[in-house]
């Protein structure tokens, strides 16, 4: 609160059995379904008050979409083109299609 004292503000969350502890972090990301919300250059605090805890975060904002394509390492491709018999072009389309699960994607083309 402005214009109060620390040490004043500090005795009356005691008071109200508020702790409240700074937490030493360098970067916060939120996850959505949609987006990411990364702070950056954050000032985080973990607040106690009656047996819940809270996280009150202030820094930099940036929101990220994010991707739902599977990542598709080359180890991944050659694994699926050696058991399937297929070509990488196949490979890659097959593991895509499943949601970079590998195991799918064989399934699928051998059937």
């Amino acid at each position: 609160m402005p214009g109060m004292n620390p040490r004043m503000m500090k005795q009356a969350m005691k008071r109200l059995g508020i702790q409240q502890q700074e937490i030493d972090a360098y970067e916060v990301i939120i996850r959505t379904s949609e987006k990411e919300i990364v702070i950056t250059n954050p000032s985080v605090s973990k607040i106690n008050m009656g047996g819940q805890e809270t996280f009150q975060v202030v820094g930099d904002i940036e929101e990220r979409e994010t991707s739902t394509e599977p990542d598709i390492s080359e180890e991944d491709v050659q694994t699926v083109m050696e058991q399937a018999g297929v070509d990488k072009e196949t490979a890659e389309k097959a593991i895509s299609e499943n949601n970079g699960d590998l195991a799918a994607a064989i399934m699928s083309l051998k059937q």
